[in-house]
């Protein structure tokens, strides 16, 4: 099954822009659908194309990278080898998992200077060290990042409305309370699927959520094959599983020692950059002084740590368990978690964010003469203004945090926002979002 997928339209506009000049790489962590958009589009948009799995490549295929000194050999022996003719300018060349095969990528810059055909490149773990040490990395190769399928694609696998959302938000009028309940139902159904293509296949297809949490967890086994081959002491797999216990007891900052059960050192800090560099989880980062760039204050010490799915964030919840039970997601579906749990909202937010293309950065700053700290969930930079945003759960509740931060940085805050579950509204200088909106604030 065939999902449309946004990346799918960034490739279309580098073939109609830029593919004679470079090679284009989609990025992402595994099982994101990078391998289906490139090689439909190849399908799709040109005369003929050939793959080169380098997860599955034959002995005759990598022979072929033997020597590329000679491309008129070089052509001719994939094209015999694939059994595929090439055309001049109509046809692609697709580097599957390029990673694996670190030569073909640096081939990269003289495939595309003899200007033949376009090169698609898909890859996980693109940018580990081990991964692109001893080669020389393309100056020629742009970059489309993948990630799991955002709400708006996912409601166009599901059969939802999602240009309506687009409506209601323009508008900013309260919806009513049974309108707001049932768009919430939706987007708590997307939290439990989550975004990765082959959970939403089956939950299209009328799978049970138990079937649909077994995909999950298959995903969740995959990236702890990865992180074992990275670090084999398996330390970058328990700071992954402790994304959810950290986020959970509400810390201003990701605790590396907490994970991996000691002082830090150089060493497990690199740990970090690898799992940020596998795509697999969303780093949002502190920022010292809002007033200014974002990108240009951020405290790189400080940060917290995302899953980049939520549909995975909620399996590796419970992972302890032998096989997530259906009253698990019945309560989700139902609005029925326990309140504790509401941080499973901030996760959502995140990915929501990060789909947009953008940089996550929060805010955190101690309250005078306490011991206490206030804090600002999310900042989003709107125009010349810095939008702060605090996630709930359930009920909009307090937010003094979100009041101070407008009285401290008044000259520089545009619209102070809560995101809940609640209907839209404003009151006293708070907006009130629901959480299926999220994405319109970040275009």
């Amino acid at each position: 099954m065939y999902f449309k997928r946004k990346a799918y339209e960034e490739l279309l506009r580098w073939k109609e822009n830029y593919a004679d000049h470079y090679a284009v790489l989609l990025e992402g962590a595994r099982r994101v659908g990078k391998s289906t958009i490139a090689e439909r589009f190849a399908a799709k948009e040109y005369r003929s194309y050939i793959l080169v799995d380098f997860s599955m490549a034959s002995k005759e295929e990598i022979a072929c990278f033997d020597d590329i000194s000679d491309l008129n050999l070089f052509f001719l022996r994939l094209q015999a080898v694939k059994g595929v003719d090439l055309y001049v300018h109509e046809s692609a060349v697709i580097f599957d998992e390029v990673q694996l095969f670190p030569k073909a990528r640096q081939a990269i810059k003289h495939l595309v200077k003899d200007g033949r055909y376009h090169y698609i490149e898909t890859g996980s773990l693109i940018s580990i060290r081990k991964n692109v040490e001893n080669i020389l990395i393309p100056s020629e190769e742009m970059k489309i990042p993948v990630y799991p399928m955002d709400y708006e694609e996912f409601c166009g696998a599901a059969g939802n409305n999602y240009s309506m959302l687009e409506t209601i938000y323009e508008k900013k009028k309260s919806l009513g309370q049974q309108v707001n309940r049932k768009l919430m139902q939706d987007l708590r159904i997307y939290m439990a699927v989550g975004g990765m293509p082959q959970a939403v296949e089956a939950y299209v297809n009328g799978d049970s959520f138990a079937r649909i949490d077994q995909i999950k967890r298959q995903i969740i086994r995959l990236y702890e094959d990865d992180f074992k081959r990275l670090d084999p002491s398996g330390k970058l797999s328990a700071v992954y599983h402790s994304i959810p216990a950290q986020l959970s007891k509400d810390m201003k900052r990701y605790r590396l020692a907490s994970a991996v059960g000691k002082r830090k050192t150089r060493k497990e800090e690199s740990l970090i950059y690898d799992l940020i560099d596998s795509k697999t989880v969303l780093p949002a980062y502190n920022v010292t002084d809002p007033r200014v760039s974002l990108s240009l204050t951020k405290d790189l010490d400080s940060y917290k740590m995302y899953v980049a799915d939520t549909g995975l964030f909620i399996t590796l919840m419970f992972m302890d368990r032998p096989s997530t039970e259906n009253e698990i997601y019945v309560k989700l579906l139902s609005d029925k978690l326990p309140a504790n749990l509401g941080y499973l909202y901030e996760n959502l937010v995140a990915q929501m964010i990060a789909a947009s293309g953008r940089e996550l950065y929060y805010h955190t700053w101690e309250k005078e003469g306490s011991t206490h700290y206030y804090e600002i969930d999310f900042l989003i930079s709107r125009g010349t203004k810095v939008s702060p945003l605090e996630v709930k759960s359930s009920g909009i509740g307090k937010h003094e945090s979100l009041s101070e931060f407008r009285r401290k940085y008044s000259r520089n805050t545009g619209d102070c926002i809560v995101i809940s579950q609640k209907d839209l509204g404003k009151e006293e200088g708070i907006r009130y979002l629901p959480v299926y909106l999220t994405p319109f604030l970040c275009r």
